[in-house]
């Protein structure tokens, strides 16, 4: 004799019969829609990426019930993998296109630069913690994101030999503005970045390199970022 869910138990158990999948697209698309495209982000490219790529896999098991809430999430050693919202918005404000090549200075979980894997033709990012590049490394080979490259290392040096770039994402707080990765940004490329002290609130700052060399920085809004670490 086979037995029926009353109408309430069904509804209860449908996750489970369903899957986790289906469970992690619909919190993914209700992000996309509440956190992100209500608060003005109007890119459908940037939108559609970040429908697609899977946040929940860049973040430790016992964190990944917070994947898709409207804040940051630790992943270990003492960082976080950024608000959604944030990772749309600075990416819309590079406004990646599919020829460019990106630098990332801060690849973390990976899940920024799975994200803009999926706009540009490279990406070349550099975590200075090497357990975080390892992991950050595996979750991106594992979701087919074979456009970028990772390494272990010191990112304010950038990538000398992948150089120039069209565009650069810095993902952690600098006092100042990164001099090797302007040098290594191309002439009427974009760089976005958070400004400012550890101990304060800091300014998303959009910088421009003109076509005559010369710098233009634009404050964007108020943020926190863990710092950048390294020499420099």
């Amino acid at each position: 004799m086979r037995s029926r869910l009353a109408p309430g138990l069904l509804l209860l158990a449908l996750p489970l019969l369903l899957g986790p999948q289906t469970s992690w697209k619909s919190q993914r698309l209700r992000m996309v829609e509440e956190q992100i495209a209500a608060r003005g982000i109007a890119d459908e490219r940037v939108l559609e990426a970040m429908r697609t790529v899977r946040r929940h896999e860049f973040i430790p098991e016992e964190y990944r019930d917070f994947a898709y809430r409207d804040s940051p999430v630790p992943i270990g050693f003492e960082q976080t993998i950024s608000q959604p919202y944030i990772v749309a918005f600075m990416t819309e404000q590079l406004d990646l296109q599919p020829q460019h090549k990106l630098f990332e200075l801060g690849t973390g979980s990976g899940y920024q630069a799975a994200v803009a894997a999926r706009l540009v033709e490279e990406v070349y990012t550099v975590e200075i913690l090497s357990e975080l590049a390892t992991r950050a490394r595996e979750v991106l080979t594992r979701l087919g994101c074979d456009n970028v490259h990772v390494r272990a290392g010191d990112g304010w040096a950038g990538w000398p030999e992948a150089a120039p770039f069209d565009r650069i994402i810095v993902t952690a707080a600098a006092e100042e503005l990164p001099q090797p990765l302007l040098s290594q940004l191309r002439p009427g490329g974009k760089m976005i970045l958070p400004l400012g002290p550890e101990s304060k609130v800091q300014e998303l700052a959009l910088v421009e390199k003109l076509l005559d060399g010369e710098i233009s920085v634009r404050r964007l809004l108020p943020v926190r970022f863990v710092p950048v670490t390294g020499d420099h």
